[in-house]
């Protein structure tokens, strides 16, 4: 009980200093771009590897509290950001952790970050279409336009990039964790651990299909 408690404690102070480390590259380290309502900040790599290390459910976790962090500090975006910024963070980190911590090996690693990837790209450019007409006051059709132009390009470098940055520093955060006895020197998945992964999938799979749903009847114009 003893060892638990412990050991929960120090799963709790480590997620608390990878969160409080997103929020601070959050902060500081925010690049835009010249559409005017994208912007790159590197938070997803400290994410991703805190979902790396302890599940796609603390990944998740960590990234609803730094975007909501974010919509009432540097956002200027309010609740549409936290939104956009959320489902963003959460396909990326939840797609990537999921495939990555049912067998932690390094072309899992690869795998998870491409299908993160591409699963973000996908839901970005589906919830850009839908969204971006009602906050930004343009043309469904300006926004199909900014596709090839925009919004893939800066999606797909966004996405590999913090994919290499996960690849190239994660071995060092985990090794930093484990010297400082924050993380166990073998971490495993549980079975309640796998049966909540799986969730985590299929709910992601269930939003790529209703946007998929929502899009087709925008393009047919019942709603």
């Amino acid at each position: 009980m003893t060892n638990t408690r412990t050991d929960r404690v120090k799963m709790i102070c480590s997620l608390a200093m990878l969160t409080a480390l997103a929020l601070a590259v959050d902060f500081f380290i925010r690049l835009p771009n010249i559409s005017g309502f994208l912007t790159y900040e590197p938070k997803d790599v400290i994410l991703t590897i805190g979902a790396f290390i302890y599940g796609p459910i603390a990944g998740i976790a960590m990234s609803f509290i730094v975007c909501l962090v974010e919509m009432v500090t540097v956002s200027t975006t309010g609740p549409i950001g936290l939104l956009m910024n959320f489902l963003a963070s959460g396909v990326f980190v939840g797609i990537s952790s999921v495939i990555y911590y049912r067998r932690k090996t390094l072309p899992r690693a690869i795998i998870g970050l491409l299908a993160g990837s591409l699963s973000m790209i996908a839901i970005m450019l589906l919830w850009n279409y839908i969204i971006t007409p009602i906050y930004q006051g343009i043309p469904r059709q300006a926004v199909l336009d900014l596709f090839p132009t925009v919004l893939i390009p800066f999606n797909a470098i966004k996405t590999g990039l913090n994919s290499s940055l996960v690849l190239l520093l994660y071995k060092g955060v985990v090794t930093a964790l484990r010297k400082s006895k924050l993380v166990p020197e073998r971490e495993s998945a549980d079975s309640d651990n796998k049966v909540m992964n799986t969730v985590i999938l299929l709910s992601v799979s269930a939003l790529i299909v209703a946007t998929l749903v929502l899009t087709l009847l925008i393009f047919a114009g019942i709603i």
